[in-house]
């Protein structure tokens, strides 16, 4: 069998589905689409694009393992995961995070197939121990989350294991942009924010509980999706690159500024509400992050980051006010 299949799980969400577009955009599309549908809406990130297959990730597995893609896959992104950081079902997500992760390594690693997958920003913590995408560090994070602590269990796996010189792990930081739709409450606040402002003329954000930092002054790394499947392309690209990598604009910015940019590409001026942090989130809530670049720098991606203002403008003109998805 001719080894030409690209394997995308998560393929019908966010991260996933814009990667299929960029990938399709390059010229791929024998592509088989892995993700769990259900009854949500992600089906129309995949109605646009290009790809060969779409196959719910049980079966998938089931298929893999059993060996009936034996010989037919060159490279898996694995992007699929219960993504929720208000799920408190541990149990869920170590089945779902973990245990699918391992196997899917496991599978690539002795067939020398390509396995790019998604960690996350979100398994550092509250800072303390920086941003340091170095895998040494691994050890020293402290998840504030159950997804969090997932996603630090698999990668603290393939440290254990010696297979970041094999392997690539994307630490993504706060993506947003089109195709994120069908998140729900997991949205980025761009897109909950336009919608907010078009219906009320107002945004809210929240408190703050910190020193240092006034209300709407929590700082995160924010990062266009276009920008961060190109980075993640990029190790598809050069595949002799292995290792952690941090995926994020490499800048830390105010939910103000966010705010900010939402209120100028909608041609009005800001009308901020500040509410209260909700108390189960007080004491999980991430007040700075910032992407260190230096790791993908020095591996060689050279491609500028978008800047905040210009992203927000494309993604509410060109995607949210006309109620887009990618298409190519």
């Amino acid at each position: 069998m001719k080894k030409d299949t690209i394997v995308v799980t998560g393929g019908a969400g966010f991260i996933g589905s814009a990667l299929i577009w960029a990938l399709n955009r390059a010229g791929e599309d024998t592509i088989h689409v892995v993700d769990s549908l259900g009854t949500s809406e992600k089906w129309k990130n995949l109605a646009p694009l290009r790809f060969a297959d779409y196959q719910e990730k049980d079966d998938f597995l089931d298929d893999l393992l059993a060996g009936r893609f034996d010989g037919r896959i060159k490279a898996v992104f694995h992007l699929g995961a219960c993504s929720s950081t208000t799920e408190k079902d541990i149990r869920y997500l170590v089945k779902n995070n973990v245990d699918y992760s391992r196997d899917l390594a496991r599978y690539c690693v002795a067939r020398d197939i390509r396995f790019i997958y998604a960690s996350s920003a979100a398994t550092y913590g509250d800072g303390t121990a920086g941003y340091e995408d170095d895998s040494e560090s691994i050890r020293d994070l402290r998840p504030l989350n159950g997804y969090a602590f997932s996603k630090q269990l698999f990668d603290l796996w393939v440290l254990k294991n010696g297979l970041f010189d094999t392997v690539v792990g994307l630490k993504y930081f706060n993506v947003f942009g089109p195709n994120e739709y069908h998140k729900e409450e997991m949205r980025s606040m761009v897109c909950k924010g336009y919608e907010q402002i078009r219906d009320t003329g107002s945004i809210r954000l929240f408190m703050s509980y910190r020193d240092g930092y006034r209300d709407g002054g929590q700082q995160r790394d924010f990062i266009y999706v276009k920008d961060a499947v190109k980075m993640t392309l990029f190790f598809y690209q050069n595949p002799t690159i292995a290792g952690l990598f941090n995926i994020g604009s490499g800048a830390a910015q105010t939910w103000n500024t966010l705010a900010g940019d939402i209120f100028t590409a909608m041609g009005l001026k800001p009308r901020i509400q500040y509410i209260a942090m909700p108390a189960r989130l007080k004491g999980t809530y991430q007040y700075y992050t910032r992407a260190d670049l230096s790791r993908i720098r020095h591996a060689g991606y050279r491609e500028p980051i978008t800047p905040l203002g210009e992203a927000i403008r494309d993604y509410v003109q060109n995607y949210l006010s006309r109620s887009e998805h990618l298409t190519l």
